[in-house]
């Protein structure tokens, strides 16, 4: 029996730059990966002497309707001066395909990763994302999925233990672990759905970048040559979401509780600068941090037929992995029952 083949392994440099050409862009034959996991992302130097940025959505993961919700988000965001890189608008459309691939092709931005210890690093990026959730509450999204418990935390466990993920040895203590985690966000109002609905101003859900990591903000220094904009620059709203603010500051924060409070505080001052924000969102960082870690390793998992996955994350799927799931997911519920962090 032949072996089912990716779709991303019929993904060929010779097809990248067909589809450029396809909407009229045509390439000099220099064609770089970039690191990508859920999508397939490459640089490309045009003959005219641009480079543009083009990436190949993973196939059936956002409808065509969904991605282009995304990139209206992103325009909205760049109408308002907000510096964020969005898909250039090619033969009518921001979204195009070619063969069996939706993609779309956005400017090159060079960048290097921002300076988090750096309080005034944090105060500046602070100062954006409050920008950028001004535009988010706008309007809400109307196809794309909330960040909620049961699509980030009961379906992936569900997942997970229905398609036997989790190694026999270790799966009974990582099904009872879980589950007391999903049970401790679910008595969290924010998340218990009629609690939140019942308070007098339920914490506000908003459009938001969704994936608001180190790596998806471009740092330009103030040293940069002339015609740089300096300062931060957001890529990759490909996780854009409805959500509390608050999901887009926490997977800024590192280190001890000390160092999280100190690095929230700037960003949090620069926030308040152009947008307030509800100090109730601080209980709910550590049931997003939990959620996220179930939601990745469903993420993982369902990508394994993906030959980069297995490349990658080496690691994924032994006794060990779950057992380190199983140690992080019990300090999450300790953590949870924690005071949250002040600023």
């Amino acid at each position: 029996m032949t072996a089912s083949i990716h779709p991303f392994e019929t993904l060929t440099p010779d097809l990248v730059m067909d589809a450029l050409a396809s909407v009229g862009l045509y390439g000099d034959g220099r064609l770089m990966a970039l690191s990508s996991y859920e999508n397939r992302v490459y640089q490309a130097h045009l003959e005219d002497g641009r480079a543009v940025v083009a990436k190949f959505y993973r196939p059936q993961r956002w409808t065509d309707q969904q991605i282009l919700e995304e990139h209206s988000f992103s325009a909205e965001l760049m109408a308002a001066e907000i510096p964020v890189v969005g898909p250039l608008s090619l033969q009518g459309s921001t979204l195009n395909h070619f063969g069996d691939f939706a993609f779309s092709v956005s400017p090159r931005r060079g960048g290097r990763a921002p300076e988090l210890d750096d309080p005034d690093v944090l105060e500046w990026v602070g100062r954006f994302l409050a920008r950028i959730h001004a535009v988010g509450a706008q309007r809400p999204f109307v196809s794309r999925p909330a960040l909620d418990l049961a699509s980030f935390g009961i379906e992936p466990r569900e997942w997970l233990l229905a398609h036997d993920q989790v190694p026999l040895d270790v799966q009974a203590l990582w099904a009872r672990t879980s589950q007391q985690a999903i049970d401790v966000i679910a008595a969290c109002p924010f998340f218990a759905g009629a609690s939140q609905a019942r308070e007098a101003e339920p914490i506000r859900q908003l459009r938001l970048h969704g994936d608001c990591h180190p790596g998806n903000i471009l740092w330009t220094p103030l040293d940069a040559p002339a015609g740089a904009l300096p300062g931060p620059h957001f890529v990759d709203l490909d996780d854009a979401r409805s959500g509390p603010a608050v999901q887009d500051l926490w997977m800024l924060l590192s280190g001890d509780r000390q160092q999280r409070t100190r690095q929230l505080g700037a960003l949090v001052d620069g926030y308040e600068q152009f947008r307030d924000f509800d100090r109730r969102e601080l209980a709910l960082i550590e049931p997003l941090r939990t959620l996220r870690l179930i939601h990745y390793s469903a993420w993982l998992a369902r990508r394994w037929a993906d030959p980069t996955f297995p490349i990658n994350f080496p690691w994924f799927g032994s006794s060990d992995y779950w057992q380190g799931q199983v140690q992080m997911l019990q300090d999450q519920i300790e953590a949870m029952q924690e005071a949250p962090l002040v600023v």
